[in-house]
């Protein structure tokens, strides 16, 4: 297949998983945030659901609420809350951007977790990237917003994620793991109804059709995220994972009229500077080790 076509399902991926944060963050205003999630949720299990039957597999598995698929469902759960409580209240360009510094929570934490070798450059990429983080977060700040932290307590469940899914027994299907995420919106969303003393609302048929598209948006993403890890090359494919970046802010200028402070555009320079030397730190080592 075309070297190409990797990088345009990544670029495609994020453009979707953009479009998704947008459409939530505009339906905020008229849908209980929690109510998105039940739907999230519920929409996400059907499709993967009638997605895994196909393949052979459930999605009523016993395995679900075993050692690490619970603990990655866990942690999916907790970074619904915290992922929609930050669109709700935080700005998109601002969400975005911290959700970048990702790539660097794993690998610091698979080092102190999993014990997984990082040499002291990549040490110094993720400091470089933290300082970003704190630049685009400005605490102590006069007019420092603390809603900002709930885009950085969804990176630290997305980390925990990500770590658990490492330790997923390699003969449950990829698709099961999936429908299990999707599944785990249902309790982030119930959670968010009760924390916030909302309840259930019947929206309007305009509203219905945006929940309906970003369902579609979601799931896109996940289809075009799979086709581009398996058709491209890692090395070549995974930095434009960034490109989410890009479709964040200029969506977040477009539609919500945000103006992104320049300490925000640094910051965000610096973590994705950060991630792609440590991205190219580990390819180099992987190609040491395989020779």
């Amino acid at each position: 297949m075309n070297t190409l076509h990797g990088p345009l399902f990544m670029v495609a991926s994020m453009a979707a998983f953009a479009a998704e944060d947008a459409l939530i963050k505009g339906l905020t205003d008229r849908v209980p945030i929690g109510q998105l999630g039940l739907f999230l949720g519920v929409g996400g299990i059907l499709v993967f659901g009638i997605v895994a039957q196909i393949q052979g597999h459930s999605l009523f598995d016993r395995r679900a609420l075993r050692g690490a698929v619970l603990v990655r469902t866990l942690a999916e759960a907790c970074a619904v809350v915290f992922m929609l409580l930050g669109l709700a209240l935080v700005p998109l360009s601002v969400v975005t951007a911290v959700l970048q510094a990702m790539p660097l929570t794993v690998t610091l934490a698979a080092a102190v977790f999993l014990r997984e070798p990082v040499g002291w450059r990549r040490w110094s990429a993720i400091l470089v990237g933290f300082i970003g983080v704190l630049m685009i977060l400005r605490p102590g700040a006069s007019g420092f917003d603390p809603y900002v932290l709930l885009p950085v307590g969804s990176v630290l469940a997305l980390t925990l994620r990500d770590l658990a899914t490492r330790r997923v027994p390699a003969n449950i299907a990829s698709i099961q793991v999936s429908g299990w995420g999707f599944a785990a919106a249902i309790p982030g969303g119930v959670i968010l109804l009760v924390m916030r003393g909302e309840g259930l609302i019947m929206p309007a048929a305009a509203d219905w059709g945006l929940q309906a598209l970003t369902l579609l948006t979601a799931i896109l993403g996940y289809i075009a995220l799979v086709l581009a890890t398996r058709t491209g090359e890692i090395a070549v494919t995974t930095p434009f994972r960034y490109s989410r970046l890009v479709f964040g802010m200029m969506i977040g200028v477009i539609m919500f009229g945000e103006r992104p402070a320049m300490l925000t555009l640094v910051g965000a320079a610096l973590i994705v500077a950060a991630g792609l030397y440590t991205l190219m730190r580990e390819m180099r080592i992987r190609r040491q080790r395989a020779r």
